[in-house]
């Protein structure tokens, strides 16, 4: 086919996806997809290239160009990101310290990265990069978990909390007990012993939200 907007309309429709999906995938505004079949846009590159094939489970030489199948070619023990899949924003820790100040959510693109997964999670969830060594080790530097903010922990969980900095922290929850006005108190536990356990009746913490998932980055060594 001979142009951009032909093989992404025709690779959408098979796929079954509209212009809202193809755009939360991709981690673009809708007006960029607009662009893209209107024809005002003849190129699709980079990340965004890389996205689009892979939500439209199609040879990304062909998107590109057209030549070629439009079969996407892949090993046998890999799979293609499902048309459903969902993307999530990489948000920085000092973002996520303002969560419970923000009337919106984040979007794919409001992060510096963007992870995919499945849209089992609350419009709020948003990933966090692990940083340092506190939480080893279970959780390397670089690692990435999915944070809900709709979900309340339980004793064991592990939760993105605010501790009075303006950045968020990652830690596990453990209830010590109850407070005169009612209010649980909990404490934030690194793994890494080599650091601090913080009460919420000693400092002021606020839980943003709860872990549902672990990424773990693997590094040769």
């Amino acid at each position: 086919m001979s142009t951009l907007a032909d093989r992404l309309t025709l690779a959408m429709e098979k796929a079954g996806v509209n212009q809202a999906d193809l755009a939360r995938a991709c981690g673009v505004k809708p007006p960029s997809v607009h662009g893209w079949l209107s024809g005002k846009s003849k190129f699709l590159r980079g990340e965004n290239l890389l996205k689009a094939a892979a939500v439209l489970r199609v040879n990304q030489s062909w998107l590109a160009t057209g030549e070629g199948s439009m079969e996407p070619k892949m090993d046998q023990n890999v799979v293609a990101v499902s048309p459903g899949a969902r993307a999530y924003p990489v948000i920085s820790h000092i973002q996520a310290g303002h969560m419970k100040e923000i009337a919106e959510p984040y979007g794919p693109g409001d992060g510096f990265d963007i992870e995919y997964g499945d849209n089992d999670a609350s419009q709020w969830a948003f990933f966090l990069e692990i940083k340092g060594d506190s939480m080893l080790p279970e959780f390397n530097e670089g690692d990435r978990v999915r944070i809900d903010p709709e979900i309340q922990p339980r004793p064991g969980d592990f939760v993105a909390a605010k501790n009075g900095k303006q950045e968020a922290t990652f830690k596990k929850y453990r209830v010590r007990g109850i407070d005169e006005k009612g209010n649980e108190i909990f404490e934030l536990v690194p793994l890494n012993d080599n650091y601090p356990v913080m009460r919420s009746d000693e400092h002021h913490m606020v839980v943003i939200g709860t872990m549902t998932e672990h990424r773990r980055k693997f590094r040769r060594k």
